[in-house]
């Protein structure tokens, strides 16, 4: 493994230091529209394998083209977004950031993307049972031969997004930070859990700050962001370069406006009133469909929607009811009819839980 970091030729967008970290089923094209609307500077897709890609590009040219749908950017994001693919094998990797990068896949519509990321956080089972996600950070060597290889084949900044460590006799993030920035990443995303620890509560953000002091390419911080005082929290303790906000976003966009006031050092904004929550929710409604279809649209975007009315007084019922919706019309009315209980609809209302998140969710 070489010391020397790789030089790259095309600049990270300075968004990055407020961005949408990536969520499988969650950010897609409606959700990054809706972030970045509501003050994220930055966002990457869901993650997409880049064997899938690669062998979808070797069949047939009539061939539905369904993984490379998952990379597409609707040029109304506003704000520039990173495609994240995985994978274990370089080769595979490498074919699928230069057709990337390149915009020179079939099924490529919509806007070019400002980054490839690398997925070495993801720890489901079918994932790192085959060596991908956050099984790599088991092997630092494997991880500069990825990164190696993608940088090679890809014109625009590649980055990396990792845990911690495998579990807590392995905290190795660090040590994989330098392999990735010696083989040319331009940034790596620091997730402070482990791999065992999946999302339970008890991120060790000190992990961050160690990586942080490890490289000199930019580090973004993870990990229970789930208010303006924790990102301004994490910032202060760790010196990472910027932050990445996951499941705090899920119904709650405007978390991002409410960090980028804390940190600039602007007083918060007010919480949104009821109307606007409402006229959001439906944003991201109509989107998915238009984007997937009414039966697709309405079946993947209804997670999100529940999340806008978690915490509210009395949601627990329209929640049941936005969950069992099939068609565009049905959702929109559950939420139409709950919100339109609050009167007026230009008051704030303030949430039950942080930023719709119960402690045991965080």
């Amino acid at each position: 493994m070489s010391d020397k970091a790789i030089p790259r030729s095309v600049p990270l967008p300075a968004g990055i230091r407020l961005t949408l970290a990536p969520m499988a089923g969650v950010t897609d094209s409606p959700m990054r529209t809706v972030c970045g609307a509501c003050g994220a500077g930055y966002a990457v897709t869901e993650m997409i394998s880049a064997k899938a890609l690669v062998y979808e590009q070797r069949s047939h040219a009539g061939a539905p083209a369904k993984t490379a749908t998952l990379a597409y950017i609707d040029p109304d994001e506003k704000i520039p977004v990173a495609v994240q693919i995985f994978g274990s094998e370089p080769v595979f990797m490498a074919d699928a950031a230069e057709l990337i990068s390149n915009s020179s896949y079939r099924g490529f519509s919509g806007a070019a993307p400002a980054a490839v990321d690398i997925n070495m956080g993801c720890p489901v089972k079918k994932v790192v049972s085959n060596g991908e996600g956050s099984a790599l950070m088991k092997d630092p060597e494997k991880i500069y031969s990825i990164v190696s290889a993608v940088c090679g084949r890809s014109s625009l900044p590649v980055t990396v997004k990792m845990r911690s460590g495998w579990d807590g006799e392995h905290v190795n993030a660090p040590e994989c930070a330098v392999a990735a920035e010696a083989a040319g990443a331009a940034a790596v995303c620091v997730h402070a859990r482990t791999r065992e620890q999946f999302y339970r509560p008890g991120a060790d953000i000190s992990v961050i700050g160690e990586t942080k002091a490890a490289v000199k390419i930019p580090v973004i911080g993870n990990g229970d962001i789930d208010s303006p005082e924790a990102a301004e929290y994490m910032l202060r303790q760790t010196g990472c370069d910027g932050i990445a906000i996951a499941r705090a976003a899920i119904g709650d966009p405007w978390i991002f406006s409410s960090v980028r006031a804390m940190t600039e050092g602007r007083p918060l904004p007010p919480s949104p009133a009821p109307r606007e929550i409402l006229d959001t929710a439906l944003l991201q409604l109509r989107l998915s469909v238009k984007l997937k279809g009414e039966r697709r649209g309405v079946a993947e975007v209804k997670f999100s929607l529940s999340h806008y009315l978690k915490g509210l007084p009395g949601s627990a019922a329209a929640r049941r009811d936005i969950m069992s919706a099939t068609s565009e019309d049905a959702a929109a009315d559950v939420l139409r009819g709950f919100f339109g209980k609050f009167a007026g609809g230009d008051t704030a209302v303030r949430r039950i839980t942080t930023y719709g998140l119960s402690e045991t969710e965080k």
